[in-house]
């Protein structure tokens, strides 16, 4: 295996490392990449880096059995899995340039017949770049490889189980490229595997969570607007979804994640003119953060004025969503940051249940921050949130459907 693995994985964040232990835990060799060292190390003991269930043991086992190591550089493969970051520039306009380096990185080990699959959240036409580039560098191999693009679906907190059961979307930048990767995906995801081009699959991606960015926008959009109406948008959103056909999502303090809360943002800024719905579906989301930021600042004002004390404040969450400890594009995080800016000697408590420490951030037990705070903002709808009692006298601004 030090030589030639059957699978290289570039990247192993929080898609790339479990589904190279998916592919490892069908005996298959994988070699995974990552240009941190530590994460390599961590590997390589048959340890993980990252919070996801039943990770662990994925990780920890196929390590074991030889089927997985890690290094910071590639080997000679018979399969290249593109998984690495897809961030944003100024004015918020993709960066490629990780998938550029992780395709740079193994153009010299490329051979006749080998497949390569980009992964990472692209723009429309990413595929078809690199395919551009690799043969502009490799002329020798034009149209010898195969080359594809299929998009992850996975839930945070789910991902082990959605790997294998999900359906997925496979689009090669010819037929034969296509149907090369659904061979290679059949051997272990279970879920339908919908061949298409390249071009579609990348779109597939970025339209999924575009879709599920405008519905939350409009559910964001209703809880300013029922603020201002002195209406329980819960209250309300339930009783509007007893309508056979209305599902209107719950809203939050924002969106964030890796995907929802940036897909969109790839068809913006190639297509500005064209993406009314969905630009401004992200400036509504964006702003319900910003929003629920001025409401922590008025409570606070409010209670020294009326008990003649600065208050203790108390921020529940950091997560990006309940019951995780990714804190990726969080509006949770924004929201604290933009308090704490704010901040004129006031006591803070902040809260995050599914971390032990963070670089930035002295946390706080939940049931502690809880107890002392006079002002409790609910940021993130954490199991553990929604069990504990409160003194009819505590401040209780909750932004994300606690006690819906």
């Amino acid at each position: 295996m030090e030589g030639k693995a059957s699978v290289v994985m570039m990247g192993l964040g929080y898609i790339g490392l479990p589904t190279a232990a998916l592919i490892a835990q069908n005996k298959t060799h994988v070699h995974g990449v990552d240009i941190n060292p530590n994460v390599v190390e961590t590997i390589n003991k048959g340890e993980i880096h990252i919070i996801e269930p039943e990770l662990d043991k994925a990780v920890a086992d196929a390590v074991k059995d030889g089927y997985l190591r890690a290094s910071v550089t590639p080997v000679e493969a018979d399969v290249y899995l593109i998984v690495v970051p897809t961030p944003f520039k100024d004015k918020n306009e993709p960066d490629i340039s990780f998938v550029e380096a992780a395709t740079k990185a193994i153009l010299p080990l490329l051979k006749e017949g080998d497949l390569y699959i980009i992964e990472s959240t692209s723009p429309i036409g990413t595929t078809e770049k690199m395919m551009d580039f690799i043969y502009s560098e490799r002329p020798e191999l034009r149209d010898k490889l195969y080359i594809a693009y299929c998009p992850e679906r996975v839930l945070p907190g789910n991902v082990m189980y959605e790997l294998v059961h999900n359906d997925r979307v496979i689009g090669g930048v010819n037929e034969e490229s296509t149907e090369k990767a659904v061979r290679f995906y059949t051997d272990f995801i279970q879920g339908e595997l919908h061949k298409t081009n390249a071009r579609t699959a990348e779109m597939c991606k970025l339209v999924e969570n575009s879709s599920r960015d405008v519905q939350i926008a409009f559910a964001n959009e209703l809880s300013l607007i029922c603020d201002k109406a002195g209406i329980n948008v819960w209250e309300l959103i339930n009783l509007a979804n007893k309508h056979p056909r209305v599902n209107i999502l719950q809203p939050g303090c924002g969106v964030g994640g890796h995907c929802i809360a940036v897909d969109p943002y790839f068809i913006v800024a190639d297509y500005p003119m064209e993406s009314q719905i969905i630009g401004k579906a992200r400036e509504i989301n964006n702003y319900k953060s910003f929003w629920c930021a001025e409401k922590v600042k008025t409570a606070k004002l409010e209670f020294e004025l009326k008990n003649g004390r600065k208050p203790r404040i108390a921020l529940m969450g950091l997560a990006f969503k309940p019951n995780i400890d990714d804190l990726r594009e969080s509006p949770a995080k924004y929201i604290v940051q933009k308090v704490l800016q704010d901040a004129n000697n006031e006591e803070y408590y902040i809260v995050e249940p599914n971390i032990e420490s963070h670089k930035v951030f002295k946390l706080t037990d939940y049931k502690e921050a809880a107890e002392k705070a006079d002002i409790v903002v609910f940021l993130v709808a954490h199991d553990e949130f929604k069990n504990l009692k409160y003194a009819e006298d505590k401040v209780i601004l909750d932004f994300c459907g606690v006690f819906k």
